[in-house]
């Protein structure tokens, strides 16, 4: 069993930035892949962007690319997602999730390759 909890979620303007946290407890940190899902009113969640166990291998949706950055510490069993150039339209309750993935390049980029996922933090842009 994994646990998740996000933090860092927040009001900011649009073109600011925010870095949400996730801290992970109850296995091997560097035996997932870890993954950063959003979900905005009336609509379904959306992948955002993942990294396997190393870090050395990332992927985004194209709507963040350029402007989200997903990394890891593993020594501090905690995934991050700085966002900057924020935008009203990434208003959204983010969830991390965690992926058993071994010591492999994979990063799930549906919810269905998941196995564990945190309680989410809400994230809302002014615009």
């Amino acid at each position: 069993q994994v646990q998740l909890v996000e933090s860092g979620g927040g009001l900011v303007q649009a073109g600011g930035s925010l870095r949400l946290s996730c801290a992970a407890s109850g296995r091997t940190f560097s035996n997932y892949a870890m993954g950063w899902f959003r979900q905005a009113p009336g609509k379904e969640r959306e992948f955002v962007a993942a990294i396997n166990w190393s870090g050395g291998r990332l992927t985004y949706t194209n709507s963040v690319k350029g402007r989200f950055t997903i990394s890891r510490d593993n020594a501090k069993n905690t995934v991050y997602l700085q966002m900057n150039s924020l935008k009203p339209e990434d208003t959204a309750v983010y969830y991390c999730a965690a992926a058993l993935s071994g010591y492999s390049t994979v990063v799930p980029a549906t919810g269905s390759g998941y196995d564990y996922w945190g309680q989410g933090t809400q994230v809302t842009v002014s615009s």
